[in-house]
């Protein structure tokens, strides 16, 4: 069986959304008349879709986290997106997938968890919510966030350079950048490129990397193009965002984050890395992120 026939599909009578038990990573969203709303794929680029980002947000330094006095080994992002997820339910609109601690995930990240990812496509709303779990009978360190890639532009009309990020309120606090070291967020912050709510995206606002958002006013945004069908994004769970795209690609990742990278130079513990949640026994904790196609 090829990768491509073991996604799975679920849809509305406006969406259809395709997602690959791999990484429970959204592969595909299309409207009703087949038409792509992320990002292409280009081998050029990048060839990620929508990896989730658990159990931990961005880049440790040197690829390794300190817990309690000892050092594992974490890749960027966390392991859950290239880990194999488990199909619990699905119909139609539906699809539920289960990812659990196992020998090799406790050998690098020695919780017992569960992260539950659901997808449900309502209308011209895909519904994406995240449930991570702690079974074990220790407080439990992690972070989660959303990585999408979404068709920039739009399959709808318009340039790249016609697009806008429409923010839900001003945002006029400074942003974060990635720093001198590979993947870890400066410590310096740079002046924030929206203007009011407004941001007008190019390809050289990403020539440094990302653009980072941790004092957020908004918990939604709109993107597209003003005037025709766009997308709105809500992630009421997360309070920070990144941005980013490789310049000349043709794909905008919008990602709604609970946890960061390391900071440069940052050589403490987990539980004093930025963004880092404490999850008790028992305990578990949802981040929902809906993509709605609006048709003005």
């Amino acid at each position: 069986m090829s990768r491509s026939d073991a996604r799975l599909t679920i849809a509305s009578s406006t969406l259809s959304a395709a997602i690959d038990p791999i990484g429970a990573e959204l592969w595909s969203l299309q409207d009703a008349a087949g038409r792509e709303m992320m990002t292409n794929a280009d081998p050029r680029w990048w060839t990620g879709h929508a990896p989730l980002l658990f159990p931990f947000v961005g880049r440790s330094r040197g690829d390794v986290y300190r817990l309690d006095g000892q050092d594992y080994p974490m890749p960027q992002h966390g392991f859950a997106r290239r880990s194999v997820f488990l199909p619990i339910e699905q119909d139609d609109n539906h699809l539920l997938l289960r990812l659990e601690a196992d020998h090799e995930t406790r050998a690098v990240y020695p919780f017992d968890f569960r992260l539950d990812m659901a997808f449900a496509c309502e209308g011209a709303t895909l519904r994406m919510t995240a449930t991570v779990t702690n079974r074990g009978e220790t407080a439990m360190p992690f972070s989660f966030g959303y990585h999408p890639a979404f068709a920039w532009p739009l399959p709808y009309g318009g340039t790249v350079e016609d697009h806008r990020i429409l923010f839900e309120a001003p945002e006029p606090a400074p942003i974060r950048k990635v720093g001198s070291e590979p993947g870890l967020i400066a410590r310096e912050p740079f002046p924030s490129p929206v203007d009011g709510d407004t941001l007008v995206p190019t390809y050289a606002l990403f020539d440094g990397d990302a653009l980072i958002w941790d004092d957020l006013a908004s918990r939604s945004l709109i993107w597209g193009v003003p005037g025709k069908p766009h997308l709105k994004i809500d992630f009421p769970d997360t309070p920070w965002l990144g941005l980013w795209q490789k310049p000349g690609a043709h794909y905008l990742c919008v990602e709604p984050w609970a946890g960061m990278a390391d900071l440069v130079g940052f050589t403490g513990d987990v539980w004093d890395k930025q963004g880092i949640m404490a999850l008790l026994p028992g305990d578990h904790r949802s981040f929902r992120m809906d993509v709605t196609l609006v048709d003005v």
